[in-house]
């Protein structure tokens, strides 16, 4: 799948990424009573606890969109912001993710329901190189748009997660990264539960170097034809 970042580099300004592996990471939390939160989150929905921690879900690497109009199956989906680590040109990059996730079908399979929906991705990409040594500064945020009204839906630093040079070497062991590997690095607890949501908007707030990496999506709901 052909995505396209802007940067503030002179020596890369724009990259065609050609993504050709995508694993979405489920579970990272670096503390397990926070886990155990987002488990118990999901079990409330019927969502059936996961085998181990972190976990590593394969997904099409077609379901990755940067189209801000999109469509979904029924009115049962919602997103969840996370950072997006992708290998380019020889090194990491980062951007930002939404694992927009059916919900209803989650409470069959979890990896059946993260290949159900496209994953929107933001525009813009930092070099990892600029943010590894202060990662757990970085600041996650979303909101979902509930009558009208911006109402934030997740917040908090990266701290509570485990680094995704961690995730990287847990998934790929003794083997090596190759061109065009992508990962959703995972994401934090729902304020107020996980609810569905036309309207997502998310952002990666770095407050060292005083930047943004931002996107706004809308999912029109298909109708479920039986």
């Amino acid at each position: 799948m052909q995505l396209r970042f802007t940067t503030d580099y002179a020596d890369a300004a724009l990259l065609d990424v050609e993504v050709n592996q995508f694993v979405i990471a489920g579970w990272v939390g670096r503390d397990q009573e926070a886990v155990l939160h987002h488990i118990r989150e999901l079990e409330a929905l019927g969502v059936p606890a996961p085998g181990a921690v972190p976990l590593f879900y394969r997904v099409a690497t077609n379901q990755l969109s940067q189209q801000t109009q999109l469509e979904v199956v029924g009115d049962q989906t919602s997103g969840e912001a996370e950072p997006f680590v992708f290998f380019h040109r020889g090194e990491y990059w980062v951007s930002l993710i939404s694992d927009h996730t059916d919900r209803h079908l989650e409470t069959f399979s979890v990896a059946l329901s993260k290949q159900a929906c496209i994953k929107p991705v933001a525009g813009h990409a930092w070099r990892m190189s600029e943010v590894k040594a202060h990662w757990d500064q970085l600041e996650l945020r979303a909101w979902i748009n509930v009558n009208g009204d911006w109402v934030t839906y997740q917040q908090g630093a990266l701290a509570s997660l485990l680094t995704p040079l961690d995730l990287l070497s847990r998934y790929f062991s003794t083997g090596q990264v190759a061109e065009g590997f992508a990962m959703s690095c995972g994401t934090l607890s729902a304020i107020g539960g996980i609810r569905p949501a036309s309207e997502f908007r998310m952002a990666l707030h770095d407050p060292v170097l005083n930047r943004t990496l931002e996107h706004t999506y809308i999912t029109g709901s298909l109708p479920v034809i039986a």
